[in-house]
């Protein structure tokens, strides 16, 4: 039986998740790509911005730890919506210290504040995702997931590239302010969505419908019982070592460019123009294929891409005659491959999620591939301190070609569940 979610209009259905995903891509990238520039352009080392970053995606890394508290407590007055609106209240009320307290000479202080902020919009995530997961069929899932990319691009695209532009005219703290606006700004649509009626569809056997029930909208759910397949033990394998060659990345390009003598500014247009531009276009096609041509196909074939591209950037930084233009056409194609990888495996992972304990089962993937991020910045700060960019670049590339064969077995177990789903 497959959990439809047809009474929402698929219009603002995608209007709705993209709008949620940008208030989530607004702080990430301002903390991942503006922060860690801005940090380096002021003189702070390398290690110990990747340092902070690695911490920042603990509490993404664990949020399947609490997560279940999503799936058990929502019901008829405290609702998904309820998760998502406190989530994002507290996202932008975390960030408010960062507007007197300086990244340099209070950086215990102001990592301590991104810390806490980190947990609620990880908790935020956890319940957006789970009430993605009830109101979609599979059938929708991988356009779906390319429509909330783009949206979470477009927030990373304000507040990463765009922080850096923004800063050079209003200041670093005014542009604090607007990231807290802007987080704040989704919550609009849920409170409006709220308010509209919805119909219902009729009730099996005179009890709750099964969308009723994962919508949040009925009784609190009282006992969550999560027995892991052997296919979500592949699922979790791949998702903490797979994305480590473009995890690591997004985390040192800014750091990297800046090192190579190009201007914060450049990178903020950059980073905001072409760079997310081709996200979103790779976001956009990578679900397009991932309905048409399979989800496994679709993340082997963009995470191929990804590895191609960034050996491609190390080997031209490594022959000592790259230009900033050869560098920005590199980085460029490989955000390609990272929006295409990025919506694929992400329709490939909420196939694989029950929507009874969607917030637990997509959380502990996202978790996953969140601890691939933390890993992976890390080793590679260390390595950039040893070895340089070049060596730290092409041996997370290694990192990546290791897991596909980790894929290639959640082969089977993933497509005999997804036709069962069908039927």
């Amino acid at each position: 039986m497959t959990i439809r979610g047809d009474h929402i209009n698929p219009i603002r259905k995608r209007i709705l998740f993209s709008s949620l995903y940008f208030s989530e891509g607004a702080p990430i990238g301002y903390l991942w790509l503006a922060l860690p520039t801005r940090l380096r352009d002021s003189g702070l080392p390398v290690e110990q911005i990747t340092w902070l970053t690695a911490v920042l995606v603990l509490p993404w890394t664990f949020k399947f730890l609490w997560a279940p508290l999503v799936d058990a407590f929502h019901g008829t007055r405290w609702t998904l919506r309820h998760w998502i609106v406190v989530s994002q209240i507290l996202m932008g009320a975390t960030l408010l210290p960062l507007l007197w307290l300086d990244p340099i000479s209070q950086f215990s202080g102001m990592a301590a504040c991104l810390i806490l902020h980190a947990f609620v919009a990880a908790t935020q995530d956890v319940s957006i995702d789970a009430w993605c997961i009830a109101t979609t069929d599979i059938g929708e899932r991988g356009r779906l997931n390319g429509w909330m990319q783009a949206g979470m691009l477009l927030g990373r695209a304000c507040m990463g590239g765009g922080a850096l532009v923004l800063s050079t005219y209003i200041g670093d703290r005014s542009v604090v302010l607007v990231l807290i606006a802007l987080i704040w700004c989704s919550m609009l649509m849920v409170i409006v969505h709220a308010r509209s009626p919805a119909p219902q569809p009729p009730p099996l056997g005179g009890s709750q419908s099964p969308i009723d029930a994962s919508m949040g909208e009925g009784e609190p759910r009282r006992s969550i019982r999560w027995r892991p397949a052997r296919s979500t033990w592949f699922a979790l394998a791949f998702a903490a070592t797979g994305a480590a060659v473009f995890k690591s990345l997004e985390v040192v390009y800014g750091p990297f460019l800046i090192d190579r003598g190009i201007k914060k500014q450049t990178i903020g247009w950059f980073s905001m123009g072409p760079m997310i531009g081709s996200m979103i276009i790779g976001s956009l096609l990578g679900g397009w294929l991932a309905d048409r041509w399979g989800r496994r196909h679709c993340v082997a074939g963009s995470l191929l891409f990804i590895v191609l591209a960034v050996a491609g950037l190390a080997l031209t930084d490594l022959s000592g005659q790259a230009t900033p233009a050869s560098l920005l056409v590199w980085l460029a194609a490989a955000a390609l491959g990272i929006g295409m990888f990025t919506s694929s495996s992400y329709a490939m992972y909420m196939d694989l999620a029950e929507p009874a304990t969607a917030a637990t089962q997509f959380s502990a993937f996202m978790g996953a591939t969140n601890g691939c991020e933390s890993w992976s910045s890390y080793a590679a700060g260390q390595l950039i301190k040893t070895r340089g960019y070049p060596s730290a670049l092409l041996w997370m590339c290694a990192a990546s070609i290791v897991s596909l064969p980790i894929l290639w077995g959640l082969r089977r177990r993933h497509e005999s569940e997804g036709t069962r789903r069908e039927e």
